[in-house]
């Protein structure tokens, strides 16, 4: 039982005591692969969250160990994303103004409060509050995401500087820099170059990353045209392993990082799961979210102690390892030690390495988030999800990504409570030669029962609609061909009642009995009976009132009457 726990707990044991020699080979081969990709990447997406490049390595090496080590994937590559980089520039950048070394101790502490959060979550089981994030609302974030990060990248594209603390500031000032003071061709010739080869190379049939060419295509062209002066460049990489950057932080910072940590945690981990459960169903395994969610937790934490900054799975880079052949998490371990070895042995390689050719590795990613056919489909299955949709994209790109998140989960709610409030109801008929009991909204030629009415109200009973059911239930009395002397609720969708739905009910109950009409429920629910002993309604709502069938219902009915 505890050696259970503990393989529950650190999942690499079991790796490590069921790893097959033959695994050896292709882990090798998909970590090389890997660390290609992680270099130039990592940098990028440290940039584009407003920090030095550097520390995208050590976002790239420290939480990959830490996740082989307690995560539940085999394959699932942890680091940073473009998905996450507006996010952490957003919660930052205003705390940390234009101090470099602010700025990264102000991105561990997120990280490290984003890990806390999820290993809370996974203490107290929470992995299922990522079903806030409904399909419209994830596509709409990741369009709006696309975009922001898209237009935040372009002014290193173009080699300018521009202000702004939002999308629509930045695309004014984005204008007017190039109207007053133009671009810089050499610095848009190379990165329009880098684009070009990393978007060729994805349908070209070789192995090399086309980051990779691209990045070290550009870093050639600097070197050989002697253009470090006339373009950005990264500069040369501080030597050194990753080390803890946490000076100068103080209570009123943390106070202020914890709720974009809050939101980040959730957004983090809604990525992470979908990806591994993805993979995990491929695999015909399973894969538990709250152990997930407690491993993304630790290399978060992990990675904010040693100088990195947030990270989730990625969608761009499990691939790597996955068309390489990798089995187990041994691949990202020898990824992340290449990429220590290149920060030991190479640090100056980056010296003239262009910000302009990182910008594009960040537009392509994010270009890469854009899911058309998925906006297609939804706009044309459903006006509702489409204008969450809509909100959630405009939110997220023009307001911020955070608020714009909370502003389409609000709207998922009301959409939810609006749905309860006002739910499809009807009344049921039998139908000539076909079982059961069924909805004369779609078959009006059903045949009714005499002095009998059936009705179906597909929502759970609470504050909002108890008043919407019972007038339900008189409208059908009311409009009635005959005197109605007893009605039957399909009780079935009926899937909760509370104390004011409780109230209406009895007070519909007392209405129709003054009428003599009987009101009776087929094929409620068993704990709602349970509620309904609890709310002390036993004495009004005795076991002649309940039926398990609505044909059981019906027969009682007519063998009172005679006509059964």
């Amino acid at each position: 039982m505890h050696s259970n726990w503990i393989s529950t707990a650190v999942p690499a044991i079991d790796v490590v005591r069921n790893y097959q020699r033959s695994w050896l080979k292709p882990d090798l081969v998909a970590g090389a692969a890997l660390s290609a990709a992680l270099i130039p990447a990592g940098m990028a997406y440290a940039e584009a969250s407003g920090l030095p490049a550097v520390t995208g390595l050590y976002a790239s090496v420290v939480p990959m160990i830490f996740y082989a080590i307690f995560g539940p994937s085999r394959v699932v590559i942890v680091g940073p994303d473009s998905a996450l980089a507006p996010m952490i520039a957003a919660a930052i950048l205003p705390l940390a103004g234009r101090n470099p070394e602010e700025a990264v101790a102000m991105a561990g502490v997120l990280a490290i409060l984003i890990g806390v959060f999820l290993i809370a979550g996974r203490i107290f089981k929470l992995g299922f509050v990522t079903g806030l994030l409904s399909r419209p609302i994830r596509i709409g974030y990741l369009n709006g995401i696309a975009l922001a990060v898209i237009v935040s990248q372009l002014p290193r594209l173009l080699g300018i500087s521009i202000e702004g603390d939002n999308l629509l500031a930045r695309l004014m000032s984005l204008a007017d820099v190039v109207g007053r003071e133009g671009i810089n061709p050499v610095a848009l010739a190379v990165g329009a170059g880098s684009l070009a080869v990393i978007v060729a190379g994805r349908f070209l049939p070789w192995r090399i990353p086309s980051v990779l060419l691209a990045v070290a295509g550009s870093i050639a062209a600097v070197g050989a045209l002697q253009l470090s002066g006339q373009l950005p460049v990264v500069g040369a990489l501080p030597p050194g392993l990753p080390a803890p950057a946490l000076g100068g932080i103080g209570i009123n910072d943390i106070l202020a990082l914890a709720g974009p940590a809050a939101g980040i945690a959730l957004i983090a981990f809604a990525d992470t799961s979908t990806l591994s459960k993805s993979l995990a169903g491929r695999r015909g395994a399973r894969v538990n979210g709250n152990e997930e969610m407690g491993a993304l937790g630790i290399a978060n934490v992990a990675t904010g102690f040693l100088g990195g900054f947030p990270v989730c799975g990625s969608s761009s880079r499990t691939p790597i390892v996955i068309d390489a052949g990798a089995k187990t998490q041994l691949s990202g371990v020898v990824a992340a030690l290449l990429v220590l070895l290149f920060m030991i042995a190479a640090p100056g390689v980056t010296a003239l390495l262009p910000t302009a050719t990182l910008a594009a590795v960040v537009i392509v990613a994010a270009a890469s988030l854009v899911d058309v056919k998925a906006l297609i489909r939804l706009f044309s299955m459903s006006r509702m999800e489409s204008v969450l949709l809509i909100v959630t994209f405009l939110g997220v790109a023009f307001v911020g990504v955070l608020e714009g998140i909370v502003l389409a989960i609000g709207l998922s709610l009301v959409a939810f409570v609006q749905r309860a409030w006002d739910p499809y109801r009807t009344e049921l008929a039998n139908l000539e030669d076909v079982p059961g009991f069924h909805d004369l909204e779609r078959h009006p030629e059903g045949r009714r029962i005499k002095g009998l009415i059936i009705a179906r109200f597909d929502a759970p009973l609470f504050f909002a609609n108890g008043e919407v059911f019972a007038d339900h239930i008189r409208g059908l009395v009311d409009d009635a061909p005959w005197p109605v002397k007893c009605v039957i609720v399909a009780a079935e969708p009926i899937t909760g009642l509370d104390t004011t739905a409780l109230d209406e009910l009895a007070k519909l109950d007392d209405e129709l009995a003054q009428d003599g009409i009987d009101l009776v429920f087929a094929e409620l629910k068993g704990p709602i009976k349970d509620r309904l002993v609890r709310f002390g309604a036993s004495a009004r709502f005795t076991v002649d009132h309940f039926f398990p069938t609505i044909d059981t219902a019906v027969r009682s009915y007519s063998q009172a009457e005679g006509t059964g």
